[in-house]
């Protein structure tokens, strides 16, 4: 009996130290169905954007898209997966920003102007006239300023603004009447963007401003729907707007602003850790994007003579006064619409930016 006592004794404890070695601290046991080397869960990221079917020098969403999903997979440990679905697979802009607000798209690429149904201070930075150069809309877009606005922007609309950037400067294009002078846009007809800041602007000018998609743009011009459009340098070549409209005048009436928009309830999914691989991601793809942009300012209307449209450069007096007569209009129009707390804020930061040149 002594003899069967002992050998219980004995196996008891042996079990009691298996227990205590067998991983007592939670934090380093591996998940039920991981490995020490797996994350315990997966994300995916689909993100969509217009172009397709373009180099990634051709096109800044593309050259963005390839350089964060690149940088998301190999510095998440796998955690994360990109899945990039370009040329309006998820449907138009409008669509995919809706469903990024609703949580059921991760990711787009789109102008911030988009974003007014669900956020309207986000007028404010389509505001034509306002600013002056790429230099200063990218300053402002990465200061305090901006933000605090993208934090509110992700209150009001569950749309987490990882960046924003310039694409350019937003110029008038025709099928058959060549704009010089601002006088000339009055009886135009114009596609715009659904954006209540540029239709005011295309109805302070006299012209007849029609809101449609992107996606029908193209053959609303090829089929004489409108007479022309406004868009950056780097849009016009990549839309093949060259091959349905004729005229080009470098008026820059309004900075176009890129915004990098994701689900918020997406992005607050995420461990700490997974949060800073987007955000250093997103950094290092639009520093890749802004010379996409860069090379298309610099190149791209030569690129749009070579392909035979006539381009007007307007005095440095025609283009003040294109400027200077959107721009009273439509900051009054976002003032009686938003208020004067965001507008003011901006216009505060471009003087004190403008003021340290």
């Amino acid at each position: 009996m002594k003899k069967i006592l002992a050998v219980t004794l004995c196996l008891a404890l042996c079990f009691g130290l298996a227990a205590c070695s067998g991983g007592s601290d939670p934090g380093t046991a591996a998940p039920t169905g991981s490995t020490p080397n797996e994350p315990a869960k997966t994300y995916t990221i689909k993100l969509s954007y217009s172009p397709g079917g373009l180099k990634p020098e051709e096109s800044a969403e593309i050259m963005y898209g390839d350089i964060f999903k690149k940088y998301v997979e190999e510095n998440s440990n796998g955690a994360i997966k990109v899945e990039i679905y370009p040329s309006n697979q998820l449907g138009s802009a409008a669509d995919v920003i809706g469903s990024i607000a609703s949580g059921t798209v991760q990711m787009g690429i789109y102008d911030i102007s988009m974003m007014t149904s669900y956020f309207a201070d986000a007028m404010v930075l389509a505001t034509p006239g306002l600013f002056k150069s790429d230099e200063e809309c990218n300053n402002v877009l990465k200061s305090d300023w901006a933000k605090a606005f993208f934090d509110k922007a992700k209150d009001a609309s569950r749309i987490q603004i990882l960046g924003a950037h310039s694409k350019g400067f937003r110029c008038f294009t025709t099928s058959n009447k060549e704009l010089k002078t601002y006088q000339d846009a009055k009886g135009v007809t114009f596609r715009v963007m659904d954006s209540p800041v540029y239709i005011k602007m295309v109805e302070t000018l006299g012209g007849h401003a029609v809101p449609m998609p992107g996606s029908e743009m193209y053959v609303a011009m090829q089929n004489g729907v409108v007479d022309g459009q406004e868009n950056a340098v780097n849009n016009i070549i990549q839309d093949k707007t060259y091959e349905v409209q004729k005229y080009l005048v470098l008026d820059e009436h309004a900075a176009g602003i890129t915004g990098i928009m994701m689900s918020g309830s997406f992005y607050d999914s995420l461990p700490a850790e997974l949060q800073q691989v987007l955000s250093d991601a997103n950094d290092a793809a639009i520093a890749e994007a802004v010379k996409v942009i860069t090379d298309r300012n610099t190149n791209g209307v030569q690129i749009l003579k070579d392909f035979g449209m006539t381009v007007y450069q307007p005095t440095e007096q025609e283009k003040a006064d294109w400027q200077n007569t959107v721009l009273g209009p439509c900051e009054e129009y976002v003032r009686s619409q938003i208020g004067d707390e965001t507008v003011d804020g901006l216009k505060k930061v471009l003087d004190d930016y403008r003021a340290k040149k």
